[in-house]
């Protein structure tokens, strides 16, 4: 009797189980990959989009840069010592994402530094501001289009290593991105680069030893590391901060490293300098954006050495 029982409850949970499958619509798979790019991302109407930003830019500014440099949280008054040959204001760009975060001003600085030509995105925008990921890199994929070779990326970032001081600077020697979406999702756009990018070696060998020179001459503080990205605007919590010790992470951050598998996607030269504002999760008592800020500006002076030496020995 029990096994009939049992056979009839099977029989009852198949059939449930066929009803809800016949219920659904069928869809190939080819059908659903095809939906999933048009509506997340049309590479045809992304690539359109950066050229129509770098023809606004030509109509304010003949200037081909040879290196960009992203200002993180903090760092923008560096562009204010530079010799400025054009800027001009995110926001009048059409297409052009917006920076909506204190202490990221939003301007492209076409300026010479070092006796190099470069183009500066004086504050960057987030993933956590609402922007589609691809959004996110625009900015570094035009400047790239206006002729940049190099990026040197620059941010804020919580340090996980205990061995690191508020205020050290780490030259960022790999990464993990697994916990936020990849800019190369959907359709690739082969004018930029090719889909498969190996991410051996994402950041240049020979601009982080230039970067350890500069370092070293000065003496300030620099470590080599690994950063983390992570979606933001939240802090992470003390038990992330575990993991990701546990992972291999030195510091934590909320940019940054989708710029760097951008920028290697199409090709570019990267080096990527982190400043260490606050100890994370777990390591201190409290973390705000203010102390972000303040240990930025703090830190600001050496870190004009480091990008200027680097600048000026790079070839």
């Amino acid at each position: 009797m029990k096994k009939l029982v049992s056979l009839c409850l099977a029989l009852a949970l198949m059939a449930a189980l066929c009803g809800c499958a016949a219920d659904k619509p069928q869809t190939s798979d080819a059908a659903t990959r095809d939906e999933v790019v048009e509506v997340d991302f049309d590479a045809d109407d992304y690539y359109a989009r950066l050229e129509r930003c770098v023809q606004q830019i030509r109509e304010k500014t003949d200037f081909v840069p040879d290196v960009a440099l992203v200002l993180g949280s903090g760092l923008g008054d560096y562009a204010d010592s530079v010799k400025i040959v054009a800027e001009i204001p995110y926001s009048d760009i059409q297409g052009f994402p917006v920076s909506t975060v204190a202490g990221h001003d939003g301007t492209l600085i076409f300026c010479e530094i070092e006796g190099k030509k470069v183009v500066v995105m004086n504050g960057r925008v987030h993933y956590y501001e609402g922007y589609d990921i691809h959004d996110v890199v625009l900015p570094l994929r035009v400047t790239h289009l206006l002729g940049a070779k190099t990026v040197v990326l620059t941010n804020a970032v919580g340090a996980i290593n205990a061995d690191y001081s508020v205020g050290d600077f780490v030259l960022n020697v790999d990464y993990i991105s697994s916990f936020v979406p990849s800019p190369l999702v959907g359709e690739n756009i082969d004018k930029l680069g090719d889909r498969f990018v190996d991410m051996s070696d994402a950041f240049d060998e020979e601009l982080n030893g230039i970067v350890e020179k500069v370092a070293g001459e000065n003496n300030i503080p620099i470590h080599r590391g690994v950063m983390v990205q992570t979606t933001g605007p939240q802090y992470e919590s003390p038990t992330e901060i575990k993991m990701f010790r546990s992972l291999g992470a030195d510091t934590v951050g909320m940019s940054t490293v989708v710029e760097t598998i951008a920028a290697r996607h199409m090709g570019m030269r990267v080096c990527s300098v982190s400043c260490v504002t606050n100890m994370a999760a777990g390591m201190q008592e409290k973390i705000s954006h203010e102390e972000v800020q303040s240990s930025s500006n703090d830190a600001a002076k050496r870190f004009a050495v480091l990008v200027s030496g680097l600048l000026k020995n790079m070839v």
